[in-house]
């Protein structure tokens, strides 16, 4: 093996653990300075400080703690992708409701056992998205 060889393949290894892949195969992005666990997520993120740009969002909040407590034991914590009011348009006027949203790829049993206890505990239903 060439000194030439040698050299390639230590970069090689170097260059692969610099772009190793995540649990679920999904590329990390940054956005603004934030730093994102996926493509998909970082795109939200783009649409969402848009619709607050012109209006239809405001107040929003990421990586969003929700503690589930039961019998106050606290059980686990649900951190949700995006917090944020949206406008909704009523016939004497709008108003303004409380959205928890989280970008899916892959529904884990850890996740959706998440998911029933939110809804169940503190009432907060998920918006998915993709």
């Amino acid at each position: 093996m060439s000194l030439k060889d040698v050299a390639e393949a230590a970069v090689s290894n170097r260059f692969k653990q610099e772009v190793a892949k995540t649990k679920f195969h999904s590329v990390r992005v940054e956005i603004d300075g934030i730093k994102f666990a996926s493509k998909a997520e970082g795109h939200r993120y783009s649409e969402l400080k848009l619709m607050e740009r012109a209006g239809l969002i405001r107040h929003l909040r990421l990586q969003v703690p929700h503690p589930l407590v039961v019998n106050e034991v606290k059980i686990c914590t649900y951190i949700a992708d995006f917090c944020y009011m949206e406008k909704v348009p009523f016939a004497s006027g709008e108003s303004w409701q409380p959205v928890v949203e989280d970008v899916k790829g892959m529904k884990t049993p850890v996740y959706s056992l998440k998911k029933k206890l939110l809804k169940a505990i503190l009432g907060i239903t998920i918006r998915e998205s993709r």
